[in-house]
């Protein structure tokens, strides 16, 4: 039976090392970001969002060593930048930190955190959340989850954030590359008590929930007979690899993208080396 309180993908998180440049980075694609936000100084870290929806991308920056980054740090040393994280939404968190108990995964958390937040009119307001971790060892593909409930919606999906020339809207998957990506993939939803999907090439979909954007496992090399035009150089053997973004406008995304877009069968896409060490595919919604 599917967890009650986690109710599909929520955000991704891609770790940079440099959150500002990061930040501009990704404005050059056509996205609208966020002003950077800035965590406890126990969590050490700050942010830039890009909001969709209902979901949305995390740029995340170390700004200071704590031992609550250790594992973020760990990351960046071995892998470099890239998909780090998969937040899926919670409805409550302290009773789906109980549900994924009672399925044998001992919770890390739940635990309140908040980020200083300008609104858009100036008013100095807060994001206020409460989250909890599956076990950290427990990294389908090498990808950690944990689930958000999100307190004040109002100051996360800000409108004025939402709006991107190259018209992206949502995500549709997370593409993970793994040489054993049916075992993760049946190792996720397990840990997610979710269905598996074979697809046509091989490779293996876990959906995450009602509307929300699904994993898709599969091997490098399946990755690229999916994308053939687009260079994998900076991608892992095992890790979170791309973002599927669906667009209202493909043309739209092709023009903001300019020369960092990659045609690719019925896709624009964005090379790693070019969003931080993340692969952007774009779709027509």
């Amino acid at each position: 039976m599917a967890l009650k309180n986690v109710i599909g993908m929520d955000h991704a998180v891609v770790v940079v090392k440099d959150l500002d440049k990061a930040a501009g980075n990704w404005k050059r694609l056509g996205f609208t970001v966020s002003p950077r936000g800035t965590h406890s100084a126990k969590m050490g870290s700050g942010n830039a969002t890009i909001m969709l929806d209902p979901d949305y991308i995390e740029l995340l920056g170390v700004l200071a060593e704590t031992e609550h980054n250790a594992p973020t740090r760990a990351f960046l040393a071995r892998r470099g930048e890239g998909i780090e994280r998969i937040a899926f939404t919670a409805v409550d968190s302290t009773a789906g930190a109980e549900e994924i108990r009672a399925r044998g995964y001992e919770p890390v958390g739940p635990v309140d955190f908040e980020r200083p937040v300008t609104m858009p009119d100036g008013r100095l307001s807060a994001a206020r959340f409460r989250i909890f971790l599956w076990p950290i060892a427990e990294a389908p593909g090498g990808l950690r989850i944990f689930a958000c409930q999100h307190k004040t919606r109002e100051t996360v999906w800000i409108p004025e954030l939402m709006q991107h020339a190259n018209g992206a809207k949502h995500l549709e998957q997370v593409l993970v590359v793994s040489p054993e990506h049916a075992k993760d993939a049946a190792h996720l939803a397990r840990m997610i008590d979710r269905e598996v999907k074979a697809e046509p090439d091989g490779a293996v979909a876990v959906l995450s929930g009602s509307d929300r954007a699904d994993f898709v496992f599969l091997t490098k090399d399946q990755l690229g007979r999916r994308y053939p035009e687009v260079p994998l150089a900076g991608l892992p053997e095992r890790g979170g690899a791309a973002l599927v973004i669906a667009t209202s406008d493909l043309a739209a995304a092709e023009k903001a993208l300019g020369s960092a877009g990659v045609r690719s069968g019925d896709a624009v896409c964005v090379v790693p080396a070019a969003a931080n060490g993340t692969l952007l595919a774009f779709v027509r919604a």
